[in-house]
């Protein structure tokens, strides 16, 4: 590795077997942080490159959890492609992949066999519910991990029946779990000399984020109820022309409330006087909040608001989402070249490092860069690399 990287990860190389969400996302931030991705993908290509919604042909699901890798395209049920297989593991440091747990044993690259090709190697293995305990052996996707952690039991408002997430939350902290816990099996390595494998899971996800309801519960039996958008003044309300959503919620934020809406009596009644006590009394605030953000637009609003301290925001549809300036001042999304549709936003640099970049990179064709591996990475004669494109062992486009 050179003394000064131009990127956090320079010189890692990664294998990524990962399919659909929970895996490709570790892969991904790897790859915005420099390392060398490389997806293993079938000769038809990933399933989750079908998946919508498409964009000019090209499906935007598959590029925000891929772009920026490079892709080898074999067929892993071969002998000769399972040697492929052996001989990057032999020159990579992670092997990502999360298969339903023993699928990888049997194809002949558990953690064991890794270690035998390269004593270094980093296993990471994403699951459903881990590669041991009570429900080892189901198959399960982000929604079962919000179900069975009691998350999903929280969300929505009171009455309402059990509301997942719009967005696949527990597949994402998943990823965040996986490439946390790679980054420090990379640094123990340095010491050690060796790798690890790492388990991660979506059922260990769903009761992480649901944490504090289970302490409570396990600790004095408190048993946390559905409270909507919240209670007191930290909730969603409806203005001249929108939605503002105001989450005011310690006694110091209290007082600036009620400065903002020139309310001194509301900070002088015991019946407010707490968090608690404002809870309790909720509907009271709520008929004096209503009326005072139906006379105002919600631009107004939140710039008058955040005058006062006021942590608020503008409930955003997606249209307004997609051109609020922080998304580009910051780079959160960020247009790349792309081979199907011309060019595509994906997620960018959500992570910004004061010297080293992050890298967004564009989205690889099926076996886009099958020869590359073959003959810079692997040493490959081209006679070796024709007899494997010969005998469908591997496709390049």
């Amino acid at each position: 590795m050179k003394n000064n990287p131009k990127t956090p990860l320079e010189g890692i190389r990664m294998l990524d077997l990962g399919r659909y969400q929970a895996g490709p996302r570790c892969g991904l931030m790897f790859a915005r942080m420099g390392a060398e991705v490389i997806k293993i993908e079938s000769l038809n290509g990933d399933e989750s490159r079908k998946n919508g919604p498409n964009v000019r042909g090209q499906s935007a699901y598959w590029v925000q959890y891929n772009s920026g890798k490079k892709s080898l395209a074999i067929n892993l049920r071969t002998d000769k492609g399972k040697e492929v297989l052996k001989d990057l593991v032999k020159v990579s440091d992670i092997f990502l992949q999360n298969f339903r747990p023993g699928t990888i044993d049997i194809m002949g690259f558990g953690y064991q066999e890794l270690k035998k090709l390269n004593p270094k190697i980093v296993m990471i293995n994403v699951s459903a519910y881990g590669q041991y305990g009570p429900y080892h052996e189901r198959v399960g996707f982000d929604p079962i991990g919000q179900a069975m952690g009691g998350l999903m039991s929280l969300t929505g408002f009171p009455g309402s029946p059990p509301t997942m997430t719009s967005f696949p939350l527990i597949d994402r902290i998943t990823a965040l779990h996986a490439t946390i816990g790679a980054l420090a099996a990379l640094r123990e390595r340095e010491i050690s000399g060796e790798g690890q494998a790492i388990d991660v899971c979506l059922a260990d996800t769903g009761f992480t984020v649901n944490e504090i309801p289970i302490s409570a519960y396990l600790g004095g039996g408190i048993v946390e109820e559905r409270k909507g958008n919240g209670r007191g003044l930290n909730n969603a309300y409806q203005t001249a022309d929108g939605w503002i959503y105001i989450a005011a919620t310690n006694d110091a934020m209290w007082k600036r409330v009620c400065e903002a809406f020139e309310k001194p009596e509301w900070e002088s009644d015991p019946r407010f006087s707490t968090r608690a006590d404002r809870e309790t009394n909720a509907a009271e605030l709520e008929k004096g909040a209503a009326k005072w953000f139906m006379d105002r637009n919600t631009k107004e609003a939140e710039k008058y608001l955040s005058s006062f301290s006021i942590p608020c925001s503008a409930v955003n549809g997606v249209a307004a989402a997609a051109s609020d300036p922080h998304l580009e001042e910051r780079e959160v999304m960020v247009e790349v070249p792309d081979p199907v549709a011309g060019s595509m936003y994906v997620s960018g640099k959500t992570i910004k490092f004061s010297r080293t970049p992050m890298e967004v990179g564009t989205t690889p064709m099926i076996g886009e860069h099958t020869q590359e591996i073959l003959s810079e990475i692997l040493d490959y004669s081209q006679d070796q690399i024709e007899d494997l494109y010969g005998d469908s062992v591997v496709r390049t486009e």
